[in-house]
């Protein structure tokens, strides 16, 4: 297969896996927005302020560019990277993944360096997402959100956020890496070997291999995304009052010590959950994807 039609696959993989994952879990990123947004609410008080179902999914669609764009984009780099690291060398360790297999140090590297990248490219869109489903600003359009945000802090305000960004997403995918890699060499000795079959040439049924990346995977996600829950909370509100949070540090000390530590941590359930099925799902798509195109 040329390379040519090799990345095209991974593009496609990410953004089927990251829309399919966004659709799903919009109602998660929401909740979790306006729970940042304000510490004295609950999550059952932010439900009943909703007026309707169709309210959950206000900002889907620039969730749903974010995310499936995002995915792709970021998907693809990581390929790239790790077939160079690995110069091409393939696992043959665990049957249920035909991507490259890294040590510990070139996962985080991997991984870490990517989403960066992959972060600031998407940071306009992540802006107008977090502005959108907010409720501190009462945008009628994404066109809206987009021109005030233009108007009122120019480009500057499409990337208001990115350090504290850079510092939860960096750590995060390359945490996510490293223990994904582990939890598909441990998944199988976990699972039910009633679940765990080979087919003819000797490698996991789409079934298996499809249960033992996406359980890895969320996995991974729980652990990365519970490191790293801080680093969300300072970016959401960065975002969300740029003239009271304007740097990472400052933002931080002030919720950790005018408020408490606890604040650090507000929407880490909803973050959570959504964090970790959004990786079981893209992942498992993706790799699937993989596996039957490459």
């Amino acid at each position: 297969m040329s390379e040519q039609r090799k990345a095209t696959t991974h593009l496609v993989g990410g953004f089927c896996g990251g829309l399919v994952s966004a659709i799903i879990l919009q109602p998660f990123d929401l909740l979790k927005t306006r729970l940042q947004q304000d510490t004295t609410n609950t999550l059952w008080k932010t439900l009943k302020s909703i007026e309707s179902p169709s309210q959950l999914w206000r900002g889907a669609l620039p969730s749903c560019i974010r995310t499936s764009v995002g995915s792709a984009m970021y998907l693809t780099m990581l390929n790239s990277v790790r077939q160079a690291i690995s110069k091409g060398k393939q696992t043959g360790s665990t049957g249920s993944s035909y991507l490259p297999q890294l040590n510990m140090y070139e996962n985080l590297f991997s991984g870490a360096a990517t989403r960066a990248l992959t972060g600031l490219i998407t940071m306009p869109i992540t802006v107008i997402k977090v502005r959108y489903e907010s409720t501190l600003y009462q945008y009628t359009s994404l066109r809206n959100a987009t021109s005030h945000i233009f108007q009122t802090e120019g480009l500057h305000g499409f990337f208001r956020g990115f350090g504290a960004t850079a510092l939860r997403d960096a750590p995060y995918a390359g945490l996510y890496m490293l223990f994904y890699d582990q939890m598909k060499t441990i998944a199988p000795t976990l699972l039910p070997s009633s679940v765990i079959k080979l087919n003819s040439d000797n490698r996991y049924t789409t079934y298996a291999s499809t249960l033992i990346n996406g359980s890895s995977a969320f996995s991974a996600a729980v652990i990365a995304t519970s490191i790293t829950a801080p680093f969300d909370t300072v970016k959401t509100r960065m975002q969300l009052e740029p003239n009271k949070f304007r740097n990472f540090t400052s933002t931080f000390w002030h919720i950790a010590t005018k408020e408490s530590v606890k604040n650090l941590f507000a929407g880490i359930s909803l973050r959570l959950t959504r964090k970790a099925f959004s990786a079981g799902i893209a992942w498992g798509i993706y790799e699937e994807i993989i596996k039957k195109f490459v």
